[in-house]
């Protein structure tokens, strides 16, 4: 039971980032910059209380993965503003899913068995139609569709950054406790960057260290629940945290939606988590 309420910490508190985020206010550049203080300040904490070996390998590493990450999150918050929190949460956890799948398939060599292989495909062909059917709705106008494709490519970006912040630190096999300090660092650096011309240092950063300690209880969540329940069970259940952006964006901010746009959305939803379980199922 332990585990199972460990899984379910990712699922709420990442899935309320970008919720919570956007209801605090301010740009993307203040938003990231806030959650990376609050993930520092946490991790900062945790690396007294669970002191990792750590060698000179683990801090570059880290440091480097974090900085990915800070890419990340930086451009999927900008994101919001062209799609919305109802759009750009499902889309952007289905172009992750596909990223890390790609790439573990490919170049860690993930499924070896006609079982993964097909659980697999299953996972990406549902993973594709939930980000189509999310995209989708009722006829837009130019400015709706352009604002989209706007989206879409900065999503992009973001995928790419999010990918590179997990499959760095698989690549070296760092171990998860180890990273968790100098990821924050990175990231942190990676926000500074990023964002000092944009002048981040605002009220709105520091109302977002709430956000950062959210994303790092999620993470010590997940790192909990792996022993305990398994990487299939704990990543399974981590997917299902895009239902609180999704469902929160248009509920709690008032994202306009159709009738038509809030089923396709639901759907969308539903076939990204039913993926998300499924890869989760050929995981050892």
């Amino acid at each position: 039971m332990d585990g199972i309420f460990y899984a379910l910490l990712p699922a709420v508190f990442w899935g309320s980032i970008v919720l919570v985020s956007v209801k605090l206010g301010g740009n993307a550049y203040s938003q990231t910059l806030g959650i990376t203080l609050g993930a520092l300040l946490f991790s900062i904490v945790m690396f007294f209380i669970k002191t990792p070996d750590m060698d000179m390998l683990v801090w570059v590493v880290g440091i480097i993965s974090g900085i990915a990450w800070a890419v990340g999150q930086l451009y999927q918050l900008n994101s919001v503003k062209y799609m919305g929190v109802s759009k750009t949460v499902p889309i952007s956890t289905g172009m992750q899913l596909l990223g890390t799948t790609l790439v573990g398939v490919i170049v860690f060599k993930e499924w070896t068995t006609n079982t993964t292989i097909i659980l697999g495909i299953i996972a990406l062909v549902c993973i594709i139609a939930g980000v189509i059917l999310t995209g989708v709705g009722k006829k837009e106008g130019n400015g709706q569709q352009e604002d989209l494709k706007k989206g879409l490519f900065v999503l992009a970006i973001s995928s790419l950054g999010f990918l590179g912040y997990v499959v760095v630190v698989r690549w070296f096999n760092i171990e998860g406790w180890s990273a968790i300090l100098p990821q924050s660092i990175g990231m942190l650096a990676g926000a500074v960057m990023l964002s000092v011309k944009h002048n981040p240092f605002t009220k709105y950063a520091a109302r977002n260290i709430l956000t950062g300690i959210m994303w790092a209880i999620g993470n010590i969540g997940l790192l909990l629940a792996n022993p305990k329940v398994g990487v299939a069970i704990a990543f399974s259940i981590s997917q299902m945290g895009i239902v609180i952006s999704t469902l929160g964006g248009i509920f709690l901010l008032g994202e306009k939606k159709s009738k038509k746009q809030l089923t396709f959305v639901i759907i969308g939803c539903s076939l990204v988590i039913a993926g998300g379980v499924l890869l989760g199922m050929t995981k050892k």
